[in-house]
Protein backbone atom coordinates (compact mmCIF):
# COMPACT_ATOMS: atom_id res chain seq x y z
CA UNK A 1 0.00 0.00 0.00
CA UNK A 2 1.41 3.70 -0.81
CA UNK A 3 2.45 5.52 1.85
CA UNK A 4 1.51 9.40 1.92
CA UNK A 5 4.56 11.74 0.97
CA UNK A 6 4.59 15.37 2.22
CA UNK A 7 7.42 18.14 0.78
CA UNK A 8 8.79 19.86 2.52
CA UNK A 9 10.53 22.98 1.03
CA UNK A 10 12.17 26.24 2.60
CA UNK A 11 13.28 29.32 1.69
CA UNK A 12 16.86 29.16 3.68
CA UNK A 13 19.02 26.97 6.51
CA UNK A 14 17.69 29.28 8.93
CA UNK A 15 13.79 28.12 8.30
CA UNK A 16 14.70 24.57 9.45
CA UNK A 17 14.35 24.88 13.07
CA UNK A 18 10.24 25.83 11.95
CA UNK A 19 9.97 23.10 9.57
CA UNK A 20 11.87 20.72 12.47
CA UNK A 21 8.40 20.78 14.09
CA UNK A 22 6.67 19.78 11.17
CA UNK A 23 9.22 17.36 10.43
CA UNK A 24 8.51 15.19 13.89
CA UNK A 25 4.86 15.67 13.30
CA UNK A 26 5.25 14.48 10.25
CA UNK A 27 7.36 11.17 11.60
CA UNK A 28 4.65 10.77 14.49
CA UNK A 29 1.59 10.40 12.15
CA UNK A 30 3.96 7.69 9.71
CA UNK A 31 3.94 10.30 6.64
CA UNK A 32 6.52 10.32 4.37
CA UNK A 33 8.79 13.75 4.04
CA UNK A 34 11.72 15.00 1.76
CA UNK A 35 13.08 18.20 2.58
CA UNK A 36 14.30 20.78 0.19
CA UNK A 37 15.69 24.68 0.59
CA UNK A 38 15.77 26.61 -2.49
CA UNK A 39 14.66 30.14 -2.67
CA UNK A 40 11.53 32.00 -4.72
CA UNK A 41 14.02 34.93 -4.57
CA UNK A 42 17.20 33.81 -4.53
CA UNK A 43 16.81 30.70 -6.68
CA UNK A 44 13.90 31.10 -8.75
CA UNK A 45 14.21 28.89 -11.37
CA UNK A 46 14.94 25.59 -8.48
CA UNK A 47 11.93 26.68 -7.14
CA UNK A 48 9.66 26.25 -10.17
CA UNK A 49 11.19 22.92 -11.34
CA UNK A 50 10.48 21.49 -7.62
CA UNK A 51 6.87 22.60 -7.98
CA UNK A 52 6.43 21.26 -11.41
CA UNK A 53 7.80 17.76 -10.89
CA UNK A 54 6.13 17.72 -7.27
CA UNK A 55 3.11 16.11 -8.30
CA UNK A 56 5.21 12.81 -9.37
CA UNK A 57 6.61 12.58 -5.79
CA UNK A 58 4.26 14.23 -3.50
CA UNK A 59 0.72 14.24 -2.23
CA UNK A 60 0.62 17.69 -0.45
CA UNK A 61 3.65 20.52 0.13
CA UNK A 62 4.25 22.65 3.26
CA UNK A 63 6.18 25.86 2.18
CA UNK A 64 7.82 28.27 4.84
CA UNK A 65 9.15 31.47 4.54
CA UNK A 66 9.72 34.92 5.90
CA UNK A 67 9.74 38.83 5.55
CA UNK A 68 7.98 38.80 1.65
CA UNK A 69 7.34 34.89 1.97
CA UNK A 70 7.09 34.46 -2.16
CA UNK A 71 8.02 30.65 -1.40
CA UNK A 72 4.52 29.36 -1.08
CA UNK A 73 2.65 30.97 -3.47
CA UNK A 74 5.56 30.62 -6.02
CA UNK A 75 5.04 27.02 -5.35
CA UNK A 76 1.15 27.09 -5.54
CA UNK A 77 1.45 28.44 -8.86
CA UNK A 78 2.96 25.75 -10.87
CA UNK A 79 1.48 22.47 -9.38
CA UNK A 80 -2.30 21.49 -8.73
CA UNK A 81 -0.67 19.91 -5.25
CA UNK A 82 -2.37 21.54 -1.93
CA UNK A 83 0.19 23.56 -0.58
CA UNK A 84 0.31 24.76 3.09
CA UNK A 85 2.24 28.06 3.85
CA UNK A 86 4.16 28.60 7.23
CA UNK A 87 5.01 31.96 7.56
CA UNK A 88 8.30 32.28 9.58
CA UNK A 89 8.86 34.93 12.29
CA UNK A 90 11.44 37.87 11.46
CA UNK A 91 12.82 41.23 13.37
CA UNK A 92 10.83 44.34 12.22
CA UNK A 93 7.04 42.94 11.78
CA UNK A 94 7.37 39.68 13.56
CA UNK A 95 6.38 37.57 11.18
CA UNK A 96 3.22 39.53 10.53
CA UNK A 97 4.59 40.36 6.83
CA UNK A 98 5.10 36.46 6.17
CA UNK A 99 1.60 36.33 7.14
CA UNK A 100 -0.01 38.48 5.02
CA UNK A 101 1.91 37.87 2.25
CA UNK A 102 1.17 33.80 2.12
CA UNK A 103 -2.48 34.74 2.33
CA UNK A 104 -2.84 37.82 0.15
CA UNK A 105 -2.32 35.58 -3.09
CA UNK A 106 -3.83 36.62 -6.47
CA UNK A 107 -6.96 34.36 -7.40
CA UNK A 108 -5.95 31.16 -8.90
CA UNK A 109 -3.57 30.48 -6.04
CA UNK A 110 -4.76 29.66 -3.48
CA UNK A 111 -2.01 28.57 -0.11
CA UNK A 112 -3.36 27.67 3.20
CA UNK A 113 -1.79 29.41 5.87
CA UNK A 114 -0.99 28.58 9.50
CA UNK A 115 0.33 30.70 12.36
CA UNK A 116 3.11 32.02 12.35
CA UNK A 117 6.13 29.74 13.01
CA UNK A 118 3.35 27.00 13.02
CA UNK A 119 5.27 24.15 11.38
CA UNK A 120 3.59 21.81 13.81
CA UNK A 121 0.50 22.45 12.87
CA UNK A 122 1.18 22.13 8.85
CA UNK A 123 1.96 18.86 9.63
CA UNK A 124 -1.55 18.48 11.45
CA UNK A 125 -3.19 20.01 8.94
CA UNK A 126 -1.37 18.11 6.02
CA UNK A 127 -2.41 14.92 8.13
CA UNK A 128 -6.10 16.11 7.40
CA UNK A 129 -5.96 16.82 4.13
CA UNK A 130 -4.00 13.53 3.13
CA UNK A 131 -6.69 11.74 5.54
CA UNK A 132 -9.18 12.05 2.41
CA UNK A 133 -6.62 9.55 0.38
CA UNK A 134 -4.93 7.46 3.42
CA UNK A 135 -7.78 7.19 5.75
CA UNK A 136 -5.88 5.06 8.22
CA UNK A 137 -5.03 8.76 9.51
CA UNK A 138 -7.83 9.46 10.89
CA UNK A 139 -7.32 7.04 13.78
CA UNK A 140 -3.59 9.01 14.55
CA UNK A 141 -5.25 12.23 14.06
CA UNK A 142 -8.88 11.56 16.55
CA UNK A 143 -5.21 10.42 19.24
CA UNK A 144 -3.81 13.18 19.04
CA UNK A 145 -6.88 15.26 19.33
CA UNK A 146 -6.90 13.13 22.77
CA UNK A 147 -3.98 13.14 24.23
CA UNK A 148 -4.66 17.11 23.29
CA UNK A 149 -7.04 17.21 25.75
CA UNK A 150 -4.72 15.93 28.55
CA UNK A 151 -2.55 18.71 28.14
CA UNK A 152 0.08 16.24 26.12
Amino acid sequence: MARPKVGLICGSRSDLAVLAKAEKQLKNFGIDYELTVASAHRTPKKVTAYARAAEQKYDLIIAAAGLAAALPGVVAAHTALPVIGVPIHSPGLSGHDALFSIVQMPPGVPVASVAIDGGRNAAILAAQILALKYPELRAKLKRLKKEMTKGR
